[in-house]
């Protein structure tokens, strides 16, 4: 013979497809994908993203520039908008529906279908059992048919079947996975996010330019922003003076919907957002902004307002730096605003009690260039000391100055500040109603015991013969098969 009949003929390119699709749209390779989604998803919680936080992954070019150089070739700071997270998102969502929906049709079809026809040899099944005497397939029927048994009978046996419900669940939950894979890339494609300092006092426009850091979906566009205002009147937080644990936070606000609207008082509290449509308006933090008046060296005031200062631990002591470029030479402060004062030899000063009850301002003062023209971005709450020197240091209480040569700076008081989350998430209540129909789908599948059970006259014509089947291997067939057989004897 020769080496051409020995060979294997070679896939055609239409069958090579369609092995292909149902290599994809099996169930192993939904799981597969499925891991590797979570797999992925990882370094998007381990590295900053620029999307959310752009001045965190300058930092780590800055500290660690190789690396960080080839970590951005592979997306590592954009995770989840890369090429790479998508592609594995989208064979996910094309495997599930491949996969789900032809078992779904089916298995409509099957729901209005009746039971298989019983078997020719019931001995060889699970639980077989022969009643004697007198007994009818009438008893058999009715007992099926009150015990929520799927009948068919035909003339010499019965086939019965219950439990439909544990596939639907099955399908259930896993159609309701596709779901929610559909309503987060609506969340991602169409919505936004972003976070806002705000003073008490202050107040926020809906527009780009207010917020501190704002990332949009791929379809979304800033003029689809819900205009709307905020003025923040008020904010009190409550703290328990045992554990210093905060008890409650409620923030007050005059709200303008659309933008220019008559202002109406609402309150928003951590797990109480205020909602315009699907856009969310989350309290997620506070902390205080102390207020400074800077003046030059001839009395005229350069600066005079509040400067937010960032928490660093739970009774709010914070830290943040006050910016003069205005001032020749330029002149910065690195700051520490300590709510309620303690000083001891090993921490320094810092805070006891999250509340302001003595208030501290602790000022390092620095000379030179702040290196604003530079081109780099720099946090609003940091000093680049790299290009200046320190020219002294002060400690404040409310109402004392300190001059520092070329000018003086008083501490004037303090300001508490909320950090606002605006979420615009178009696909989020179908991720929840998702969620809630996995988990009834997961319910239904794990606590429905599907089963089939045969009754056929026995051939000698002096009795019944019994068996059935527990699909998936679900406990209590025995159980269900004893008591048909009481009941059969019963009427016999």
């Amino acid at each position: 013979m020769s080496n051409a009949s020995n060979s294997a003929p070679e896939l055609e390119t239409a069958g090579a497809l369609r092995w292909m699709w149902r290599q994809l749209t099996s169930m192993r390779t939904a799981l597969i994908l499925l891991l590797l989604l979570g797999l992925a998803s990882i370094p998007g919680s381990i590295f900053p993203q620029r999307s959310q936080n752009p001045m965190k992954v300058q930092e780590y070019f800055t500290a660690n520039p190789t690396l960080a150089h080839w970590m951005d070739k592979f997306q590592l700071f954009s995770v989840y908008g890369s090429p790479w997270f998508a592609a594995i998102y989208i064979l996910l969502f094309i495997s599930l529906i491949g996969c789900v929906l032809p078992r779904t049709f089916d298995h409509l079809k099957k729901i209005g279908a009746k039971p298989p026809l019983t078997p020719r040899y019931l001995e060889k099944m699970e639980e077989f059992t022969v009643v004697s005497g007198a007994a009818s397939l009438d008893g058999a029927e009715k007992w099926l048919k009150r015990n929520r048994f799927r009948v068919r009978r035909e003339e010499s046996s019965i086939s019965a079947e219950k439990g439909y419900l544990r596939e639907t669940g099955n399908l259930l939950f896993h159609l309701s996975l596709i779901l929610i894979l559909v309503a987060v890339a609506i969340g991602g494609l169409l919505g936004s996010r972003g976070e806002a300092i705000v003073n008490v006092g202050e107040r926020f426009v809906n527009t780009p330019t207010s917020y501190d850091n704002l990332s949009f979906g791929k379809f979304q566009k800033e003029g689809s922003l819900v205009p709307f205002a905020l003025t923040v009147t008020d904010f009190n937080a409550t703290y328990n003076i045992t554990t210093n644990a905060p008890t409650d936070y409620s923030l007050t606000v005059q709200a303008e919907n659309p933008v220019g609207s008559k202002p109406v008082t609402r309150i928003i509290k951590v797990n109480s957002p205020l909602t315009y449509g699907s856009t969310k308006i989350y309290l997620q933090a506070n902390g205080y902004s102390p207020v400074v008046t800077v003046r030059n060296s001839t009395g005229k005031i350069t600066f005079q307002g509040p400067v937010v200062f960032l928490p660093q631990d739970a009774n709010l002591t914070s830290t943040g730096a006050i910016k003069l470029p205005d001032m020749n030479p330029q002149i910065g402060f690195v700051g520490s605003f300590v709510p309620t004062y303690d000083r001891n030899a090993t921490r320094g000063a810092f805070s006891v009690f999250p509340k302001v009850l003595d208030p501290r301002l602790l000022l390092s003062a620095w000379q030179g260039n702040l290196g604003l023209d530079s081109g780099n971005p720099q946090s609003v709450y940091r000093l680049d000391t790299s290009r200046m020197k320190e020219i002294g240091l002060k400690q404040l209480s409310i109402g004392e100055s300190y001059n520092f040569g070329e000018g003086s700076i008083t501490f004037d008081g303090w300001k508490p500040w909320v950090n606002l989350q605006i979420v615009e998430d178009p696909g989020k209540m179908y991720a929840l109603l998702g969620a809630i129909l996995a988990v009834l789908g997961l319910l239904t599948s794990l606590f429905t015991r599907q089963r089939r059970i045969w009754v056929k006259v026995d051939p000698t014509g002096t009795g019944l013969q019994i068996a059935g089947l527990a699909k998936n291997g679900t406990p209590g067939l025995s159980e269900e098969v004893a008591r048909l057989v009481r009941a059969i004897e019963d009427r016999s």
